[in-house]
């Protein structure tokens, strides 16, 4: 077969579409991709955001043989036809899936005159996985380290990135809105969520999946404790910027002090007081220079920079995996000598109830990171 079409909405593409397209593959020499532009839907990406998604997510995979064309108000079996591809395939989960599907490919074929349909099952692991499932996972504590299981890296990048946008711009709605003041307000986000900070390539722990679950530990904080806004936002800014710098080699000042500096530098907040706040709670993760450091949030801070260890294990397994990437420069025996001297003295805290400073995380996470910490204490 010389070409075959794919078609959906595709927001997110998901790991199921990805393997309805492997099979496409298989059976035909060009597949292409129909990317359905519906006015009555309100997807969370636009058409193009969604083909470069596409496009970057079957690039990883080597595949050259995968083209992505946009619908704009047509059937698109019938787009389809009029561009040589006589054929779509589609992906059956279920009996309802055959149900529907079956129904639009009698409408395509016999009413449109359109492309037929060829159906595959995907396997049992993929059977539930949906874009609508998909998004229904975003937002509590982990959010992130579960949707990434379940759609390619770009898209994942790309949907995490957008609700980490969401997360920026809430924190600034309160302050100057010129154009300039906007400018920088997206200059920094564009910093801390690229290349040069959480973004960057060597970064394997301390990168954007670090930044999501921070934020989503600080919502859920939030709105059990229900601190004033002012003090969330305070710990929001100073989580955002804790880990802006982080090097291994790096002279001179420390990474958090490094990072503070920036914070203050980044014109970002005009009440001098505030400023101040938010450079403290960063100097606060320093352990050099934190324990000298004196405020209300300090406690709160630590324990969201620290909410990590009392994961699901899983989770846990992916954060340890991440830091001995991130210390990769390290040789094993080293690195396992100190990484075990960390872990002992963080257990012993977490053992004593005051790993976790604040009384929420100490109720929610104490039990677990004592058993996750225990385990890779046994591994090393």
């Amino acid at each position: 077969m010389k070409k075959i079409g794919f078609s959906g909405t595709l927001d997110p593409i998901t790991n199921g579409h990805m393997w309805v397209i492997g099979e496409a593959r298989s059976i035909a020499e060009e597949v292409v991709v129909f990317l359905s532009e519906n006015s009555s839907k309100a997807p969370k990406f636009s058409a193009e955001e969604r083909k470069s998604i596409v496009l970057q997510s079957c690039a990883e995979l080597g595949w050259s043989n995968v083209q992505v064309q946009i619908v704009k108000s047509e059937y698109t079996a019938r787009v389809a036809k009029r561009n040589g591809v006589d054929y779509l395939i589609r992906g059956i989960r279920s009996t309802a899936d055959f149900d529907y599907e079956n129904l639009i490919q009698q409408t395509n074929v016999e009413v449109i005159g359109g492309a037929k349909t060829l159906f595959v099952m995907p396997p049992r692991d993929l059977g539930s996985v949906s874009s609508s499932f998909v998004k229904a996972l975003e937002g509590p504590v982990g959010w992130n380290w579960t949707m990434k299981k379940f759609v390619p890296g770009p898209a994942y990048t790309a949907w995490i990135v957008a609700w980490l946008r969401k997360e920026w711009d809430a924190l600034w709605r309160n302050a100057a809105q010129d154009a300039a003041a906007i400018a920088n307000i997206n200059h920094w986000f564009e910093h801390l969520t690229g290349p040069s900070a959480y973004g960057g390539a060597d970064r394997s722990y301390h990168n954007l999946d670090h930044l999501v679950h921070g934020m989503a530990e600080i919502r859920a904080w939030a709105a059990n404790t229900r601190p004033a806004k002012r003090d969330a936002d305070i710990v929001k800014a100073a989580f955002w910027f804790h880990d802006a710098v982080y090097a291994h080699d790096k002279a001179g000042l420390s990474n958090e002090e490094a990072s503070a500096r920036m914070w203050l530098c980044s014109g970002l907040e005009t009440d001098a007081g505030r400023a101040e706040e938010v450079a403290a709670l960063i100097r606060a993760t320093d352990h050099f220079q934190g324990a000298s450091i004196a405020h209300p949030l300090k406690d709160t801070m630590l324990s969201v920079d620290l909410a990590i260890l009392g994961q699901e294990e899983e989770v846990y397994r992916a954060y340890s995996r991440g830091i001995r990437a991130e210390y990769a420069h390290v040789p094993d025996a080293v690195y396992n000598a100190e990484r075990s001297k960390i872990l002992t003295h963080l257990r012993n805290k977490a053992e004593a109830g005051v790993l976790f400073a604040d009384p929420y995380f100490t109720a929610n996470y104490t039990g677990l990171a004592i058993s996750n910490m225990s385990e890779e204490l046994a591994s090393l």
